[in-house]
C-alpha cells in the first residue's frame, strides 16, 4: 500500500489530503490528516447525507486505520521516498484462528 498524491495546506483542522494506492493497483481518493485533540490521524473518504452530516464511504478495522494513520503521517513529515510512502499488508498484525471474537 502507498500514498500517493499529497497535498498538504491549512484547511481548519485538515492538514493535508491524498489517495492511497493498495498492492491489487486499486487507488482510492479522498483520504484527510485531520488534527485532532489527540494528535493526527487520518479521516477516510466521507459522503454528506441528507441529515448533513458525514459518513464514511470506505471502512477498515482498526489496525488497518492505525497503518493508514502512520503512513500518511511520516508522509506529511517527509520521511518518505519522494512522495510515496509504502508499507505491506503483511506488516499489519493479524487475529489468530482461535481467538474469540467479542460479541
Amino acid at each position: 500500500m502507498t500514498i500517493e498524491n499529497m497535498k498538504k495546506g491549512e484547511w481548519n483542522k485538515i492538514k493535508a489530503f491524498f489517495d492511497i494506492k493498495t498492492d491489487d493497483g486499486f487507488t482510492m481518493k479522498g483520504f484527510k490528516l485531520v488534527e485532532g485533540a489527540n494528535g493526527m490521524f487520518a479521516g477516510f473518504p466521507s459522503q454528506k447525507g441528507n441529515d448533513d452530516e458525514y459518513y464514511d464511504t470506505i471502512w477498515a478495522e482498526r489496525d488497518l486505520k492505525d497503518m493508514v494513520t502512520s503512513l500518511a503521517i511520516k508522509a506529511y513529515n517527509g520521511e518518505d521516498d519522494g512522495g510515496i510512502v509504502e508499507m505491506k499488508l503483511e506488516d499489519i498484525p493479524q487475529k489468530k484462528e482461535d481467538e474469540e471474537l467479542p460479541f
